[in-house]
This record gives C-alpha cells, structure tokens and sequence, in this order.
C-alpha cells in the first residue's frame, strides 16, 4: 500500500493568485510540503519572474495559467484538464484607496470573480477551499483586540466590502453545499520578504502600505515618507497596525488546509492571523531607523479616507486549534523588507528594470 505521504503528494492545489506576494510564499510552503500545484494568475499585480524564483527555491515549476478568474470558459478548462483536490483563493485587488476610485472594478473582479470560481468548484466537485480576506471586516472595531466572534461592521472602503461579501457568499455555499468545506483567513498587515530574499513584496506605482513605502524612501526611490494623521487615539497620535511576517502568514494557510479534514458540523470557520500586538506608525519608523541606524525622512499629512485609527488580532484561535503562532518579531520583519528591497534595487540598477 502507499503511505500516507505519497498519496498527499498526488494532491493538486489549485492556487489563484500564486503568483502575487501572499500566494507566491504560499505556494513554495505547499511545494515543500509535497503538493503538486496549479498557478492562476493575470500577472496585473505580479510577474513570471517570480514563477522563476519559486523554481530557484523549491526546483519545482508548478503548472501556470495565465487567466483572470472572472473568465469562466477559460478557468472550466483548468479545472477541466487536472484533478483538482482544493483551492487557495488569493486572486483578488487589494488596494484600499483605489477601491475608493473604482469600486465597481473591485466588486467585479473579487465578488464575481469568486462565484466564477465557486462554479467550477461544483461543477468538477472540489470541496476544499481557503479563502483570503481581510481584518477590513471589522471596520472601526470597539473593542481590541478583535476576536472571530466580532460581528461584521460597515466597512469603510469598498475593498472591505468585498471581503464582507465574499465571506457571506461563502457562508452560504457551505450552507447549500455539504461536502464543501471552507475557512477564511483574515489578515492583518503582512510584511518582509521570503527568508532567502528571493521573493518579497513588489508594489505597482507608490505603495500604499507603510512598509513597501519606509523601505523605498529609504532606497531613494520616494522622496520622503507621507505618515497619514498625527492626531489618532493612540500613545502618539499614529495609526496602530497589528502587522505579521510574511513567513508566519504563508504557514498559516499550510495550517489551514490541513485543518479543513477536522471541520465537522458547520464545515466552515474564520481565522485571525497577526501576532497579537499593535505599533504605530511611528513605533514601525522608529524600528526601522534603529536597523538602518540613520534617520527617516518623513512629514504629517492629513488622515487618509479608509484608514482604521487602531486595530489588532486576538490570535489564540489559530494558536489553538491550527497549533499556529508567529515566530517573528516586528524588528525582523523591518530587517527581511530591507533586505528584499535592496535586492530589489541591486536587480534594477544592474540588470534593468525587472
């Protein structure tokens, strides 16, 4: 008879998206672990360089589709031609304020392009899903630090609303669908790069995330560093974030897909992955300054539509029944975003713009 092993590693994971910064760290977990993987992605926020790069670290390409997930003729097919055992579903916009600028791109792509999705997952029978969503579920939360149980707030962007939706239509899938199993993971602020620095965050125009954008003014490519409000609810006036390695998220979704065979009676569930503390954006700046032992250049600007004064996660659920925890710390993820930007920038200055 086979082991247990080799029949996991016959299974397929279709993963939408796999070639974006969550779902490329993802993707080169599952190959680790043994999964044989399908890559669906539209390359509007990635690059097949990083398919390179996930073939560098694992010497293993996965299967590769370029397809937007809002095309069902064409994502039929996919699942036509392989035998799929579950979906990571990281395909999606993520910019908060350009889905203020364009709301209805954001609801055709994320909410419709989930449905597409969903309907080839009953029609070729696959019954696991993992589902990336958003701590932009709990809009302005009361109470922190937020918990699973928390209700569903108006959200303050349409990007949120996304989320809500597709989290809800997921819910009722499950519902009307028995043998479909589901958990959304609710991010809160990932950062840093893969621990080799060959992959890592590569944002499209200015950032918008602090991150991407601390490490970039650094390098010279922004001028100085816009921080969004100085009269925020906090210790010193600065938006608080829960922020995670990109590591200790990529691990979770491992943790996940394997918990989806102990869902019994609901056959669905909701997972907050940070680590459990907040920093401000100033604490975040100082940090970094600390690392790169010179100071930032910054200025206050006025508060910027759609941002949350503070939140973080409550993470002993995941802790507890994923066995899940973060391993980094916010001054290690800082150094592992510096790294990969100075890669980044090295690449560029001797090679072109990749």
């Amino acid at each position: 008879m086979e082991s247990s092993l080799n029949k996991m590693k016959k299974k397929t994971i279709l993963v939408t998206g796999g070639l974006g910064y969550i779902g490329s760290h993802t993707s080169i977990n599952l190959i680790e672990e043994g999964y044989k993987l399908i890559i669906v992605d539209n390359l509007c926020n990635s690059s097949l360089t990083v398919l390179d790069n996930i073939y560098k670290l694992t010497s293993i390409k996965p299967v590769f589709y370029k397809c937007n997930i809002t095309n069902l003729k064409e994502l039929n097919n996919i699942f036509s031609n392989h035998k799929i055992d579950g979906i990571m579903h990281f395909a999606a916009l993520k910019s908060v304020s350009e889905s203020l600028k364009f709301p209805n791109k954001y609801f055709r792509n994320n909410v419709e392009g989930l449905k597409i999705l969903l309907k080839c997952c009953k029609r070729h029978n696959v019954n696991k899903f993992i589902f990336s969503s958003s701590c932009t579920v709990y809009g302005i939360p009361k109470k922190l630090p937020v918990t699973e149980s928390f209700p569903f707030k108006k959200p303050l962007s349409p990007y949120g609303e996304t989320k809500i939706i597709s989290e809800e239509i997921l819910i009722d899938f499950t519902k009307s669908h028995h043998s479909f199993k589901n958990i959304s993971i609710r991010y809160f602020n990932p950062v840093g790069a893969h621990n080799s620095i060959t992959i890592g965050e590569i944002p499209i125009g200015i950032p918008n995330n602090l991150v991407p954008a601390i490490t970039q003014t650094c390098i010279g490519k922004i001028k100085e560093l816009k921080v969004f409000g100085k009269d925020y609810n906090t210790k010193d006036g600065t938006a608080l974030r829960d922020y995670i390695h990109i590591e200790d998220l990529a691990r979770a979704h491992l943790k996940a897909y394997k918990y989806l065979d102990k869902l019994s009676k609901k056959n669905y569930e909701f997972f907050n992955i940070g680590t459990g503390k907040g920093h401000t954006v100033l604490e975040v700046i100082n940090t970094f300054e600390k690392i790169i032992k010179k100071k930032l250049k910054y200025r206050f600007v006025g508060k910027r539509r759609g941002d949350v004064e503070k939140i973080y996660a409550d993470v002993r659920k995941a802790n507890k029944l994923l066995r899940w925890k973060a391993n980094y710390n916010l001054e290690e993820m800082l150094k592992s975003a510096w790294l990969w930007e100075k890669k980044l920038n090295d690449s560029k200055r001797n090679f072109g713009n990749v």
